[in-house]
């Protein structure tokens, strides 16, 4: 029987029911799946030392017999405990380290069971030396007989879940290679291509990568299956743009009235850069072609109005338009902008969201039905079955990388080709950029409304929380308003981070005391975090505790100051995010980030923080330093599931992929041809719907 990848990987020898409920837990579920759980790190295990001879900081690999194993509890804090196991292996003692919360009774039992005194271990980790004390925190490790395999050569590491080692991982994989399962994958690479860029068939480099023999053969194996994966997104842009091109969407009408009272009646005279881009869309919008486009703009640039314009237009040209926000807070600050700019025009606007009532919902439902309501503002909730536009013209999504990809294309599906228009405050690098949003035309707004002044930003050390405060007093005294952001909700057992509660509480009780202090966090229902937004908005808090709830959305032009504790916590991106919720008016505003950070990431992550206000420059140093997948603060929202292809570590293979995907589209734009089927049958099991490329078959 030929082996089949996507079969249930329970069927492996090794696996069965109970290990399959396992690997599920790491996201394995077929046998390609389980091909496909690439390793962590390597381990060289090429050269073993004596415990006596380890030194302080370096990572090295021990063989060495338990002699004893204990659960204690921690000096420092009662609450933790240890699981200490001490080997030797006659040169030395090695104690390897394990913490837990104490009332984790199961599993504290449960790794000291794992080791049986007399019995050899393979332990690998970083050495912590003190004396003649040697330890290893949280080492890799297996019996040294059931790393027969492993001794005299570099080693996977794996992701793991509680009841599987990394040998055991190790033997299933071993399985699956023996009965061809590797062989019988997709490889839908020409060899012609692979010769020109050196580089081994797909069944060839997973061997490598989880049956090592050579450091630089690792890094090969690791390039061909970034190849492949860039060069199927590349091909994929290439679709999307093709289809755009040939496909007809609406010609709006050409500016009339209606546009033009909504730019008269602006409060403010629009920058340069935004009638730049409004000018942009008014040709996207007045083409045949669907208007497909990005406007990125830095925190406070005006991309709100500019999405207002192009709502405008949707609605003089008879169509309706709909924004989608990823929160309910950033939903209802567009709302209460765009209503107070459509009323005087009589353009009907409603919000829809999670805490809508169902009265009012079924209203929102009819009015979009039948055309009464022009323009809605909303969350996901604006994807349900339930939602029908009569005649929907437009659809903006704003902090599109917070959104899967599949929800901006079930939105539009809800019209007859609108168009499209993402708006996001997070600057995205070029680099980054290319595969993201290589299918859209990109404006950028770079220019900030007149009277606004930079941002002072600061870091301090927590030794100097109290002068921090004592400012923030000073500026709350001249009449503004503050944040103070914290990482968690409720405080930390583990790790000493700051929490909004514990914060709020403390706060009132020492540096604030006497000051109106508002609390903000997720947990928090609609109606709450409405509340508190409104009373920090209308100047009866002086001061708002919050998560990163704040993000994006909250625009109190008064807040002039915002502290940002436990800053190491966040990325750079987020935390220029978090900056710009302050100076947002013509007032001096500054940002103070707090934090006792040592690491030289995270220091150098501070430092460009403090030396600029230029969410590019900040967003390429946010790359350069973690990579494209933390770019927004978490791992991947929008972004393609890739199992390897990152555009830091991998930059010159997506040029390569680039090319060549240029190559084969202009040569074969539907990829018809007999040679491109394997690259169109891949594509659309790997990436398709994140491409939605149903219509390409």
């Amino acid at each position: 029987m030929n082996p089949v990848p996507d079969s249930p990987v329970q069927y492996i020898k090794g696996v069965g029911p109970a290990r399959s409920r396992l690997l599920a837990k790491l996201g394995v579920h077929t046998v390609e799946d389980l091909l496909f759980l690439l390793p962590r790190r390597y381990e060289d295990y090429s050269a073993t030392k004596r415990i006596s001879d380890l030194i302080d900081g370096e990572r090295a690999t021990v063989v060495a017999t338990v002699v004893s194993t204990q659960v204690v509890h921690s000096r420092r804090d009662r609450r933790l405990s240890l699981v200490v196991v001490r080997a030797s292996d006659l040169s030395g003692i090695l104690e390897a380290k394990w913490f837990f919360m104490s009332r984790d009774k199961q599993w504290i039992e449960r790794k000291a069971s794992e080791f049986v005194e007399g019995r050899s271990y393979l332990f690998s980790g970083t050495v912590k030396r003190e004396g003649q004390s040697v330890s290893m925190p949280r080492p890799s490790y297996e019996p040294a007989e059931g790393a027969r395999d492993s001794a005299g050569r570099i080693v996977p590491v794996y992701p793991l879940t509680e009841g599987l080692s990394q040998w055991q991982l190790r033997h299933l994989i071993e399985n699956a290679f023996s009965l061809g399962y590797a062989d019988a994958l997709v490889d839908p690479v020409k060899p012609e291509l692979l010769a020109r860029y050196g580089l081994p068939r797909k069944a060839e480099a997973l061997h490598e990568i989880h049956f090592p023999t050579d450091a630089q053969k690792i890094k090969k194996a690791f390039r061909r299956i970034a190849f492949e994966e860039f060069l199927l997104l590349q091909i994929g842009l290439a679709l999307k743009r093709h289809a755009r091109q040939t496909s007809r969407g609406i010609p709006h009408s050409p500016d009339g009235d209606l546009v033009r009272g909504f730019l008269s009646q602006l409060p403010f005279k629009l920058t340069k850069a935004q009638s730049r881009v409004i000018d942009e869309i008014r040709a996207d919008m007045e083409s045949e072609m669907p208007m497909n486009r990005l406007i990125q703009g830095d925190v406070g640039s005006g991309k709100t109005v500019v999405a207002a314009y192009a709502l405008v237009k949707a609605v003089e040209s008879g169509y309706q338009g709909a924004l989608m926000a990823p929160t309910e807070v950033l939903a209802a600050q567009h709302f209460n902008t765009l209503e107070s700019l459509f009323s005087p025009l009589g353009i009907a606007v409603r919000e829809l969201r999670g805490g809508t009532s169902k009265s009012e919902r079924e209203e929102i439902y009819s009015g979009l039905q039948d055309g009464r309501v022009s323009v809605v503002v909303g969350t996901h909730a604006l994807i349900q079955e339930r939602v029908e536009f009569g005649r929907l013209g437009l659809v903006i999504t704003d902090e599109q990388h917070r959104f899967g990809v599949g929800q901006r294309a079930f939105l539009q599906k809800k019209g007859e080709c609108p168009d499209v228009l993402v708006m996001t405050a997070t600057p995205i690098p070029r680099t980054l950029a290319m595969t993201l949003y290589g299918d859209l035309d990109v404006s950028v707004i770079d220019e900030l409304p007149p009277g606004r002044k930079p941002v002072v930003t600061r870091w301090v050390r927590a030794s100097s929380r109290r002068r921090a405060y004592e400012f923030l007093r000073k500026e709350i005294e001249r009449g503004g308003q503050a944040y103070v952001i914290c990482p968690l909700v409720e405080e930390s057992e583990v790790m000493d981070l700051k929490s909004v509660v514990v914060e709020a509480e403390e706060l009132e009780r020492t540096f604030l005391s006497g000051l109106r202090i508002g609390s903000l966090h997720g947990r928090m229902t609609s109606a709450q975090k409405d509340r508190v937004i409104r009373e920090f908005a209308e100047g009866e808090l002086d001061v708002l505790v919050s998560t990163t709830v704040v993000e994006v959305g909250v625009d109190v032009p008064n807040a002039s100051i915002i502290v940002i504790e436990n800053a190491e916590r966040f990325g750079l991106s987020q935390l220029h995010q978090l900056r710009g919720r302050v100076g947002r008016s013509a007032r001096q505003s500054y940002c103070i980030l707090v934090s006792n950070a040592s690491s030289e990431e995270t220091v150098a992550r501070l430092n460009a923080m403090t030396s600029t206000n230029d969410g590019f420059e900040i967003a390429e140093e946010d790359l350069r330093l973690r990579g494209p997948g933390e770019i927004f603060g978490t791992r991947q929202h929008g972004l393609p599931d890739t199992r390897v292809a990152n555009i830091l570590r991998y930059m010159g293979v997506m040029k390569e992929a680039r090319e060549v995907a240029s190559s084969i589209c202009r040569e074969d734009p539907m990829l018809q041809q007999d040679e491109h089927r394997p690259l169109k049958t891949e594509l659309n099991r790997r990436f398709g719907e994140w491409f939605d490329l149903s219509a390409i078959g």
